[in-house]
């Protein structure tokens, strides 16, 4: 009787127990706050980073593809080394959202203390100093004019600009619009991305048969990828044509 109830008590346990295992290895970063260890995809928690179409202004109040530019610095500052992540829970996405130190250091903390993700302060207050550093550095995306993560995927007119500078007049169209425009983010950037009349996501390389017919038009549901792993990621498959 006793062996019974402490098999299913450890049956009753095990998905807690899977949960809070530790993730290592070399992640793909995929984007500021997203990456991937093996075949597990992984939210970084407790901050927000801009998505790569995202936008911004430069200090000159020029246009800055500040996504790409997140996870490139991600890339530089932490790629190619192993990663210890400790799961808190998983998103409606299926992502593992978790805490991840790269040799000791909070990878979180560092992105928000360079400017390149804000703290989620909806969820937790751990980073909330290390933004106000940043923006007070002028680091990251506060040298100019950008919106936050998290209103810029639902932005609209009202959407309010943060920045540490004052945006030029023009700005507001600049930030509303997205890096998924006609025209590729980055020479490294060229994937187009669009969804079909079954709503699934097809990608297309320079290589494929449609690839100069796909107009990128942000109304289409249209995105540029810049690599083959990223689209995948993004829940799209490779056009069979």
């Amino acid at each position: 009787m006793r062996s019974l109830l402490l098999t299913a008590t450890l049956l009753l346990l095990s998905p807690a127990l899977a949960q809070a295992a530790e993730l290592t290895g070399v992640p793909k970063i995929r984007e500021g706050d997203q990456i991937q260890i093996g075949s597990t995809r992984i939210r970084l928690g407790g901050i927000d980073a801009p998505s790569t179409d995202q936008l911004c202004l430069n200090t000159h109040g020029e246009r800055w593809t500040c996504g790409v530019a997140a996870r490139d610095e991600l890339i530089k500052h932490a790629g190619g080394k192993s990663w210890t992540c400790h799961p808190r829970t998983t998103d409606r996405r299926g992502r593992v959202v978790a805490r991840c130190e790269v040799e000791g250091q909070d990878i979180q903390r560092w992105l928000v203390a360079n400017g390149w993700a804000l703290a989620y302060t909806r969820l937790t207050h751990d980073y909330e100093a290390d933004e106000k550093a940043a923006r007070e550095a002028k680091a990251g995306m506060w040298q100019g004019a950008f919106i936050a993560p998290w209103d810029w995927r639902i932005r609209n007119k009202k959407t309010p600009i943060l920045g540490a500078v004052k945006p030029p007049e023009n700005a507001r169209n600049i930030l509303l619009a997205s890096a998924s425009g006609p025209v590729a983010p980055s020479p490294d950037c060229t994937i187009k991305g669009n969804v079909n009349t079954s709503g699934e996501c097809i990608f297309h390389t320079p290589q494929s048969r449609w690839y100069a017919k796909i107009q990128m038009k942000i109304a289409k549901g249209t995105r540029w990828f810049c690599s083959v792993e990223e689209a995948e990621a993004a829940g799209c498959r490779e056009t069979r044509r």
